[in-house]
């Protein structure tokens, strides 16, 4: 699995808060924050493509208007 580096700025008292606690990880558990909001994120977005998709798809059409359209068109 390829990586890549993305640096973000955080205040300098906060830099220093997060050095004092050296029992922390900050590089693993930043990428964990990152990771479960660009999945989050991107399930939102599949799920809002699908419900605009099924919005169009929706049809004020009978079935059984379909189905014959269907039987007929064999």
């Amino acid at each position: 699995m390829s990586t890549a580096v993305y640096s973000i700025r955080i205040q300098k008292e906060i830099k220093e808060m997060m050095e004092e606690m050296k029992e922390v990880n900050w590089q693993e558990e930043l990428r964990k924050l990152v990771e479960e909001k660009v999945k989050e994120e991107y399930r939102n977005k599949l799920l809002k493509e699908a419900r605009e998709l099924r919005e169009k798809m929706k049809t004020n059409v009978p079935a059984s208007k379909l189905i014959r359209e269907d039987r007929d068109g064999r």
